[in-house]
C-alpha cells in the first residue's frame, strides 16, 4: 500500500503539477484491488491539510499554492488570524470580508495575499476552504419572539447569532442558557442556523455559568461506565505484590505540603542534611502509571483529556477520584506506590549526586502552604509545638530553596510577580468573596523542588537517549521583543543587550521595576511578549527557566505528559534500556501526544481564565455606586484600564471622562486633559466607583471619583512604596498633604489552592 509519505515525496518533486486523482492511481500503477483504500487516503490528506484539492478536483500541497493550513482563531468584529501549524511560521490575519463563512476554531486552507495592518508587515490571507467545523454545537441565551427566535452567542469569537430553525426550540425559554446543533453552517452573507438540543437553566441562575462553559469548551462530563469498572477493579490498598522491586523508605520522614483545599496529592518531600554543605533532597511522585496501564480504557481517557480542569465550583479530573483522590493520592500514614528522585545538592545549588528508582513510602503529615508559612515567617508557637518533629527539616527546606532560587536567577531565569485571584464560593454556589493570591516561602519552597527534580529527570534520560516528552520553552519572537522594548523605553527601562536578549536580560527588568507602580504593567506585558510553554518530543530547552534540560514529571495525576514518562522510566528501570520495537513505537506516538497534551493545557488555562473573569463580574454586580481604590493598569484611545487589589479590572470609558476632552499619547502610555492638563498614566493610583458589571460580555465599567482620582498635572510628584501603596504626597497646585487609603483594607491570609507547578 502507498503511504502519505510517498504520495508527499512524489508531489514535492519540481516538475510535479497538480494531477487528478485518477492521474495519482495510475502514477502509482494502483488497480482496482487498492483503489478505495487510495481514495481514502487522500481524502485523510487533505483533511489534514498536507494537500489541498483545487476547483479543477486535481491534487496539490499547500506550500506550492500560496496556501496555509491552521486553526482560526476569531475574533469579535469579524477578523480572525489562521495559527499556522507549521513552526516558526507567522500567523495569517484575515479580515472580515475575507472569512467566508469559517468560524472561530475551524481548521481552514488560507490563500496569502499581499497585506498590510497598521504600520507593521503581517501575513494576510483569505479563507478558501473549510476543512473541518471546530463548533458544531454553539451555546448561548435563547430569544423568542412571536415563534421565531434567535441564540446570542456566549463565545464573542463567533460574531454571529444563531437562528433557531422553525419547532426546533424543545423545551426552551426566553432567557434560557441554550445549546444549538447547527444544522447551516454560515456563509459570507448569513449567519449560521440551527436547532436546540439541550437547555442547561435560566442565565443568572448559581452553577449555570459553569456548566454553560463546560459545554462551550467540550469539557469532559462523566467518565465512560469502562473507565470506571477499570477503576472500581483497583484495589484501595497496595499488596506485597506492589512491592516488588521498589526501595522501601517508609521510615523516612516524608510529608506533602499543598493548598489547604487540594484533594489530589500528587508530590510528597524528604530532606537530610548530610553535612552542613550537603542536603540530600527526595522528592517523591504518586506512581500513578503503576495503576494505569498503556491502552487501556483508564489510558485512552485520560491522554484524551490531557489534563485535569481547575474551576472556581468544581474539578474536572483527569483520573476518576477512586485514583485522584484515592489509592494514587498521597494522604497522610497510610502505603503510597511512588516514583522518587533523590538529589545530593551542595551549597552552590549544584547537584552531585542523584538516583531516579520506585518506591513506597508513607507521609508522616499533610503539612498546608499556610502552616508552613506560619511556621518559618510568623513563628506560630503553637503550631511549632504541633510539628516539633518536622520543623527542623521545614527550616533546613527554606535554607536550601533559598539556594536553588539563588542558583536558577544566576543561571538567568525569569521570575514574573503576577498576582492570581481566589474566588470563594458561599453555600448556594454565589461568589462570596475574591481574594489575592500571593506566594510565600511555602509555595517557592515546593516550586524549586519540582523545578530541580523535573530538570534531573530531564538531563538523565536525554542522556540515556530514550524517547521522552520534554517541557519546552522557545525563544520569543524578534518582533515582540522590538514591541517590548520600545514600551520600557517610553518608561524610562531597557532590555540590557538588546537586540540579543537572554533571559536573563529579562529577569533585570523585573527587579528593576520591583516594588514600583509599573511593576504589574511591566510584567503583564513582558509575559505577554513569551511565547507559550509546550510539550515536545525533541529537547529543544526552556527559555523561561534559562533551563537546557525540562520534563514534567512531578504531576502525573493531573497531566498525561507527566503519566506518560512515568511509563517510560518505569520500563527503562525494569529492564535497563528499550528495545528497538518499543522506540520506533514511542516516536511514532510521541508527537501527536505532546501536540494533543500542549492544546489541552491551552484550552484548560482559557477555561479556567475565563471561569475565573465571569466569578468577578458577578462579584461586582452588587456593588454598582460602591467606591474602591485600584491603579491605572492599561490606558489605551478608548479610555483606562483600572486593577483593583482583589485583581478584578475594568474600563473608564471615554463617555465616562466628563471634566474634560483627553488626548491619548500612545508613545508615552497615557491620556492628557486638554483643559486641566490632568494626567491618567500607567500604574497611577486612583479612586474609582462601579458603574455596569455585565455578566452576557464579562465586561466591569468603572467611574472615576471626583477628588479621589489620582491624576497629576505635568509637574505633579508622588512616590509609591513597594506593593503599590502609595504613600503621602504634597502636590503643588493645593500645598497640601493628602493621604490615600490603603486598597481594600488590610489583606487577609487564608487557606488557598496551590499554584500551577511549572
Amino acid at each position: 500500500m502507498i503511504t502519505k509519505n510517498e504520495v508527499l515525496d512524489y508531489m514535492r518533486k519540481a516538475a510535479y503539477r497538480p494531477l487528478t486523482e485518477e492521474e495519482l492511481l495510475n502514477v502509482f500503477e494502483i488497480k482496482t484491488r487498492g483503489r478505495r483504500k487510495f481514495e481514502a487516503m487522500l481524502r485523510e490528506m487533505e483533511l489534514e491539510g498536507l494537500v489541498y484539492v483545487t476547483r479543477a478536483d486535481r491534487y496539490g500541497l499547500p506550500e506550492k499554492m500560496s496556501l496555509e493550513v491552521g486553526r482560526l482563531q476569531g475574533n469579535a468584529k469579524g477578523f480572525g488570524f489562521v495559527i499556522a501549524e507549521k513552526p516558526g511560521e507567522s500567523d495569517v490575519y484575515v479580515s472580515a470580508a475575507n472569512m467566508n463563512g469559517a468560524m472561530h476554531n475551524d481548521r481552514v486552507v488560507v490563500r496569502l495575499m499581499p497585506g498590510r495592518i497598521g504600520s507593521t508587515r503581517k501575513r494576510e490571507g483569505e479563507v478558501v476552504k473549510v476543512l473541518q467545523r471546530g463548533n458544531p454545537t454553539l451555546l448561548g441565551t435563547l430569544h423568542r419572539t412571536r415563534g421565531a427566535g434567535y441564540v446570542v452567542v456566549d463565545d464573542k469569537r463567533v460574531p454571529y447569532d444563531a437562528v433557531i430553525n422553525p419547532g426546533k426550540f424543545g423545551k426552551a425559554k426566553d432567557g434560557d442558557k441554550v445549546i444549538v446543533e447547527i444544522t447551516d453552517w454560515p456563509s459570507a452573507r448569513r449567519g449560521p442556523s440551527g436547532n436546540v438540543i439541550e437547555v442547561l437553566g435560566r442565565e443568572g441562575d448559581p452553577g449555570v455559568d459553569i456548566l454553560a462553559l463546560c459545554r462551550r469548551y467540550g469539557l469532559p462530563d462523566e467518565f465512560p461506565p469502562k473507565v470506571q469498572q477499570e477503576a472500581e477493579a483497583i484495589p484501595d490498598e497496595i499488596t506485597s505484590t506492589d512491592l516488588a522491586g521498589r526501595e522501601d523508605l517508609r521510615d523516612w520522614t516524608v510529608f506533602t505540603i499543598d493548598g489547604a483545599d487540594a484533594k489530589d496529592l500528587d508530590d510528597a518531600v524528604s530532606l537530610t542534611k548530610i553535612r552542613p554543605d550537603l542536603f540530600r533532597l527526595g522528592v517523591h511522585i504518586a506512581d500513578v502509571s503503576h495503576y494505569v496501564r498503556e491502552f487501556s480504557h483508564l489510558d485512552r481517557e485520560a491522554a484524551d483529556r490531557g489534563t485535569s480542569f481547575y474551576l472556581p465550583d468544581r474539578v474536572i479530573p483527569m483520573l476518576p477520584q477512586r485514583l485522584s483522590n484515592g489509592i494514587c493520592s498521597l494522604h497522610p500514614r497510610v502505603d503510597r506506590l511512588t516514583m522518587s528522585a533523590t538529589m545530593d545538592i551542595n551549597k552552590h545549588g549544584e547537584i552531585v549526586n542523584y538516583h531516579i528508582f520506585s518506591s513506597v513510602i508513607r507521609t508522616v503529615e499533610r503539612m498546608t502552604y499556610t502552616d508552613v508559612r506560619r511556621i518559618l515567617r510568623d513563628e506560630d508557637e503553637e503550631l511549632i509545638q504541633r510539628y516539633q518533629a518536622i520543623v527542623p527539616i521545614l527550616k533546613d527546606m527554606e535554607e536550601l530553596a533559598l539556594i536553588l532560587r539563588e542558583r536558577r536567577f544566576r543561571r538567568g531565569a525569569i521570575d514574573f510577580n503576577l498576582p492570581e485571584a481566589k474566588v470563594i464560593l458561599d453555600e448556594e454556589g454565589q461568589v462570596s468573596e475574591i481574594r489575592r493570591v500571593e506566594r510565600s516561602i511555602a509555595e517557592q519552597m515546593i516550586e524549586e523542588f519540582m523545578l530541580v527534580t523535573n530538570e534531573t529527570v530531564a538531563r538523565h534520560f536525554f542522556r540515556l537517549e530514550v524517547p521522552f516528552l520534554y517541557r519546552i520553552h522557545e525563544k520569543p519572537d524578534e518582533e515582540k521583543l522590538a514591541s517590548l522594548q520600545a514600551l520600557l523605553q517610553t518608561m524610562g527601562y531597557s532590555i540590557p543587550g538588546f537586540p540579543n536578549v537572554r533571559p536573563g536580560a529579562l529577569q533585570k527588568v523585573l527587579e528593576e521595576v520591583a516594588g514600583r507602580k509599573e511593576e504589574r504593567m511591566i510584567n503583564a506585558v513582558t509575559l505577554r511578549s513569551m511565547k507559550q510553554a509546550r510539550y515536545s518530543q525533541d529537547h529543544a530547552g526552556h527559555y523561561g527557566l534559562a533551563a537546557q534540560d525540562y520534563s514534567h514529571f512531578t504531576s502525573p495525576i493531573r497531566r498525561y505528559p507527566d503519566l506518560m514518562i512515568h511509563r517510560i522510566i518505569r520500563e527503562v528501570l525494569s529492564a535497563g534500556t528499550l528495545d528497538p520495537q518499543r522506540i520506533a513505537q514511542l516516536q511514532a506516538g510521541l508527537p501527536e501526544t505532546a501536540k494533543h497534551s500542549s492544546e489541552q493545557e491551552r484550552l484548560a488555562m482559557e477555561a479556567e481564565r475565563e471561569a475565573v473573569d465571569n466569578k468577578k463580574v458577578q462579584y461586582m454586580q452588587d456593588k454598582l455606586g460602591e467606591e474602591f481604590d485600584g491603579f491605572i493598569s492599561g490606558v489605551t484611545s478608548f479610555g483606562i484600564f483600572v486593577e483593583l487589589d482583589n485583581t478584578v479590572e475594568g474600563l473608564i470609558t471615554m463617555t465616562n471622562l466628563t471634566d474634560d476632552y483627553y488626548d491619548y499619547e500612545e508613545k508615552n502610555y497615557r491620556l492628557v486633559g486638554q483643559r486641566t492638563r490632568r494626567i491618567f498614566r500607567l500604574g497611577d493610583p486612583i479612586r474609582i466607583k462601579i458603574a455596569r458589571a455585565n455578566a452576557e460580555d464579562r465586561k466591569v465599567e468603572f467611574m472615576p471619583v471626583e477628588g479621589g482620582v489620582a491624576v497629576t498635572a505635568d509637574t505633579a510628584r508622588r512616590t509609591v512604596r513597594p506593593g503599590g501603596a502609595v504613600s503621602p504626597r504634597k502636590t503643588e497646585e493645593t500645598g497640601r498633604r493628602t493621604k490615600v487609603k490603603p486598597r481594600f483594607g488590610k489583606r487577609k491570609e487564608t487557606p488557598t489552592r496551590s499554584r500551577r507547578k511549572r
